[in-house]
């Protein structure tokens, strides 16, 4: 069973201090590998911290053999009530420098509470010291991680950075999202507006242009997550881009196959086609947000490809 921290003799104090500070400082050494390529500036002060970390381990040991030898009980966060339970960040798919902030405010925060509460715990004036030190030193971590952002602006590091997390956020996200959202609205077109003029009956069609959605979804998640590792490309892990691009795929489709569901097949007509039109300016505008396409351009584009396929769909449905 977990103990709460006041149940916590001084040598078990010293051994979860112990433990916690070389758990952050390899949290903090594996962030920084991990972002070292993208986010060089935000990596470095990582490595700052993550030497102080080792920093304070050492001085909370040498104590700790002082007072009660060589032989350290393993004594974890999780084995105290009252610590936050962290999922593992630095193994997200996708990894900004918003999220490693965030996570670093929230390490300190916690360290620092931690020290303070655990000064409690003993009337040694060695102990009470260092618990102390440590303390206010937690708290020069926090106030770093705040002024992180203010540090990188004038040395130019955060444009570079948020330049290169914009570059992913667009590979990652943005581009097997748009795959999938071109592909779900125009390709399944042809299909539903076929099976619409072809039969005139609402819940057909709906069928017809579910199938199409979801086989579309499925067909082209597997296509993205097969076609690049991700590795050399940059475009992030397979089994995200997959499922996001097969979703969006999925998405696209079953938008103008909803409106189907009504009986009336002029009124369920009708409202397909605002749909239609709707899912082509937001494909025109996410390409031109994300895609630097002129908005014109884009527009052109996306709205000539969607007008060959609807018609080729009523052509085909009236033959």
């Amino acid at each position: 069973m977990a103990k709460t921290l006041k149940e916590l003799t001084v040598q078990e104090v010293l051994a979860l201090a112990i433990q916690a500070e070389e758990e952050d400082g390899r949290i903090y050494a594996d962030l920084a590998v991990r972002i070292g390529t993208d986010y060089p500036a935000t990596a470095q002060s990582l490595k700052a911290m993550h030497d102080e970390e080792n920093g304070h381990r050492h001085r909370l040991i040498e104590l700790y053999r002082q007072k009660f030898g060589e032989h350290i009980p393993l004594l974890r966060r999780q084995d105290v009530t009252g610590f936050i339970t962290r999922r593992p960040l630095w193994l997200n798919a996708v990894l900004t420098v918003p999220m490693i902030r965030h996570e670093i405010e929230t390490m300190e925060q916690e360290a620092r509470n931690f020290y303070q509460a655990a000064i409690a715990q003993t009337s040694d004036a060695a102990v009470r010291q260092l618990l102390g030190d440590l303390a206010a030193e937690e708290s020069k971590h926090y106030e770093l991680a705040e002024e992180m952002d203010e540090k990188q602006k004038a040395s130019g590091a955060r444009e570079k950075e948020d330049v290169s997390e914009r570059r992913k956020f667009v590979l990652q996200i943005v581009q097997p999202g748009l795959a999938g959202l071109m592909d779900g609205s125009v390709s399944t077109l042809a299909p539903v507006f076929a099976a619409a003029f072809a039969t005139h009956q609402t819940w057909a069609t709906f069928l017809v242009g579910m199938a199409a959605s979801i086989g579309a979804g499925i067909s082209m998640g597997f296509a993205e997550a097969l076609s690049d590792d991700g590795v050399l490309s940059g475009r992030g892990h397979p089994w995200l881009r997959g499922p996001i691009c097969g979703a969006m795929t999925t998405a696209g489709g079953i938008g103008h196959t909803l409106p189907f569901l009504i009986a009336n097949f002029y009124y369920a007509m009708s409202i397909a086609v605002v749909i239609v039109a709707i899912e082509l300016a937001v494909i025109a505008w996410i390409r031109h947000r994300y895609m630097d396409t002129p908005l014109l351009s884009a527009a052109f584009q996306v709205i000539v490809g969607g007008v060959l396929v609807f018609l080729v769909g009523i052509l085909i449905g009236m033959a």
